[in-house]
């Protein structure tokens, strides 16, 4: 970015340490509320009560036909994240929403450590989305799930992004949580730590000050290209554009519209 260009944008008010200490505790204080009802919140999610589902509900993944049980890979837990998909649109008009928050799973470690699995569960066909996770480079289990939504997704909007968690005990499964809209932000650091910073997340509807940067389009790279990323002349999710530097394909063997 350009001096010039930070020469353009608001900044906040210059004012000595102490000054500045005094405000900064004043807002630490509601952070410290915040992080206790969390872990209020979370203390009530483990108390939910649950519901079974059908451990044989079909999944496809890189060998062909599995089952819901089989995805836990032997663990108790599985948390699933069900990818949108677009069928038969090319990579650029993928879920960016998706994209934004599948590219931050990289280490399933710790998670394994507490006996868990996690996996994503494509809402379209196999083949397609794993080409679009290859391309990607992401590295977690990968399965579609386009042929059983009705029964994992009962009483929800098939074609959202969601995330659901399950339990299983021996070769029953039960459903313990499940997510909506913003939930999916848990899965993000980029974003978290971008609120730390003093023009945030730059999106439109942030309440910040005159003059803040809010020309982010949530996570697509708009037609214009950014002053301080030229090469990347829009149109896609952001996190494809480096992808498409490394020399990686994007052909997702589909008949594009």
């Amino acid at each position: 970015m350009t001096d010039i260009m930070r020469d353009e944008l608001g900044v906040p008010k210059v004012v000595d340490r102490s000054t500045f200490q005094v405000q900064l505790d004043e807002l630490r204080v509601r952070e410290k509320a915040h992080t206790y009802e969390g872990d209020a919140i979370a203390a009530a999610r483990r108390r939910l009560p649950m519901v079974e589902v059908d451990p044989t509900t079909k999944l496809i993944g890189p060998h062909g036909t599995v089952t819901l049980l089989e995805a836990f890979e032997g663990r108790r837990m599985l948390i699933a994240y069900y990818f949108m998909w677009h069928t038969d649109h090319p990579a650029p008009e993928q879920c960016e929403g998706c994209t934004w928050v599948t590219t931050q799973v990289r280490e399933l470690s710790y998670i394994h450590s507490r006996d868990a699995t996690y996996a994503t569960f494509c809402q379209g066909p196999y083949e397609a989305s794993a080409r679009y996770r290859d391309f990607m480079g992401w590295d977690m289990p990968w399965y579609s799930a386009k042929d059983s939504l009705d029964t994992l997704l009962v009483g929800r909007q098939v074609g959202r992004m969601h995330i659901v968690c399950y339990l299983r005990q021996g070769s029953k499964v039960f459903e313990t949580y499940w997510t909506t809209s913003r939930g999916v932000e848990v899965m993000d650091n980029n974003y978290h730590l971008l609120d730390l910073t003093v023009y945030g997340r730059q999106e439109k509807w942030e309440d910040s000050p005159a003059g803040w940067p809010q020309q982010c389009t949530y996570t697509r790279t708009k037609s214009g290209s950014p002053t301080w990323q030229p090469e990347w002349p829009g149109g896609r999710p952001i996190a494809q554009w480096p992808r498409l530097e490394a020399g990686r394909s994007d052909n997702l063997g589909t008949t594009h519209r």
